[in-house]
């Protein structure tokens, strides 16, 4: 009943203009792919917002952060962890790198396209979460909106910015802690839970 009534929620969202999920069935996989914020850099590896996630949700969560990585590295790896773990939803936090590195944000947002794309065409949906520019109040780069606009995703725009803002969240200037993994986490499952997911 639970089940038939988040889907009907999900369709009253769309119908609205709001993006939602299609509701998750049992034991299916959530790929939460990105760089060292998903790898969980700055806390033990229990304490990912990947692990924390597995624990809230009840389903399957893989961690497939890499630190340092650039959304062209991104790009290349995502589409063999699709077929080999086959998700039926991924969460997308990546472009960090970019940002600190002054990579451009042209070719940023090619890089994501390219990976949402690969994400979509698998027949998963998609979770796209944003970095912020390098800006102390700073919400997700413009480009963030852009993309989930344009392929219709749902898009948590504040969260990466409203935790690295807070000093009792973060390990260092660009890496959050235990407490910071976690309220990350807290809020993906509230965002999964609201938009029809779980």
């Amino acid at each position: 009943m639970r089940r038939c009534v988040m889907g009907l929620l999900c369709l009253l969202l769309t119908a609205c203009g709001e993006p939602g999920f299609r509701p998750l069935g049992a034991g299916e996989t959530i790929l939460a792919f990105g760089d060292s914020l998903t790898e969980g850099r700055g806390a033990s590896p229990t304490q990912s917002y990947p692990s924390v996630l597995a624990a809230l949700s009840g389903h399957p969560v893989i961690n497939a952060g890499v630190s340092g990585e650039l959304s062209q590295a991104g790009m290349a790896r995502l589409p063999a962890l699709l077929v080999e773990h086959r998700p039926a939803l991924v969460i997308l936090l990546e472009g960090g790198n970019d940002i600190l590195r002054g990579s451009g944000e042209a070719a940023l947002k090619a890089n994501l396209a390219a990976m949402i794309e690969a994400v979509q065409g698998s027949g998963a949906q998609l979770l796209l979460v944003a970095v912020p520019r390098r800006s102390l109040f700073a919400t997700g780069a413009p480009l963030y909106a852009e993309l989930a606009e344009q392929y219709q995703l749902v898009l948590d725009e504040e969260i990466i910015g409203e935790l690295l803002r807070s000093p009792e969240f973060k390990s260092d200037a660009v890496h959050l802690n235990g407490a910071g993994y976690r309220a990350l986490a807290e809020r993906l499952h509230r965002t999964l839970l609201d938009r029809g997911a779980l």
